[in-house]
């Protein structure tokens, strides 16, 4: 699906009073550090693929104490947003932003101990060439730990779901967990668990919903305006169906490189 809108300052914006301060995927740090539930990243090198604002990043580097976390996202605007959020946080000194283009990872083999994603993976529709990628750029015995968002199966889309497509624009690589294992596991990856993130997920759009439409509309409207902001509840109505009926999904993933 061709990405027809970029993270701009006002889908930001949005994002950011739903999720929090440098949040463009849903759970803040809560959901963060269930990703990331029972690993030791002390001393250990990092990277946050897809890094958006850098809210799961500014996390990570203050509360798991790793020697070196560098964020990548494809949008140079974010990026930008990441630095300054990074500065603001006194974090400057313990993270690094990159803009990359899409393709293979600016990194030599075997340089981290983590790659750790959030709902970014999504976006990109080569799942087994970047799977190669990850386990590529990751040390032996590191770890991949992320979120995504996936098709609930490997059938044809619904019109539905290609109707919350076009409308929200950003370009996806739909892919069910059945693509993501066999991705993962073809890469040579171990270990590969999967725990099933999608009523939450679904629950919590709809709250949001509730939320665009209502008791926040006055200060996203103030913000955005009230067009874009209508567009973006008509996102969010088109969102909620298709994770009620379970053709859209969202998850956690652990693999280990051997």
């Amino acid at each position: 699906m061709e990405q027809t809108q970029d993270y701009d300052d006002r889908l930001v914006a949005l994002l950011e009073v739903l999720w929090g301060d440098g949040y463009l995927s849903p759970g803040g740090d809560h959901e963060t550090a269930l990703v990331l539930d029972g690993l030791d990243l002390r001393g250990k090198r990092v990277l946050d693929l897809g890094c958006g604002t850098g809210g799961c990043a500014l996390f990570i580097a203050s509360q798991f104490e790793p020697e070196e976390l560098i964020g990548v996202d494809i949008e140079a605007g974010v990026v930008v947003k990441a630095i300054e959020n990074a500065y603001a946080a006194g974090l400057a000194d313990r993270t690094s932003f990159l803009q990359i283009d899409p393709g293979p990872l600016p990194f030599p083999d075997g340089c981290f101990d983590l790659v750790f994603s959030k709902d970014s993976i999504v976006h990109i529709g080569d799942k087994h060439g970047l799977a190669r990628e990850l386990f590529r750029v990751l040390a032996p015995a590191g770890v991949f730990a992320a979120s995504d968002w996936m098709s609930g199966s490997d059938a044809p889309p619904s019109p539905e779901l290609l109707h919350y497509q076009e409308l929200e624009g950003l370009g996806f690589g739909l892919a069910s967990p059945d693509v993501y294992f066999s991705a993962l596991r073809g890469a040579g990856f171990e270990q590969v668990s999967y725990l099933d993130r999608t009523a939450w997920l679904a629950a919590r759009s709809q709250v949001e919903l509730e939320d665009l439409d209502g008791r926040l509309r006055p200060a996203i409207e103030a913000r955005v305006g009230r067009e874009f902001l209508d567009h973006e509840v008509e996102v969010w109505k088109a969102l909620c169906h298709v994770f009620d009926t379970r053709e859209l999904g969202a998850g956690h993933w652990r693999a280990i490189k051997p």
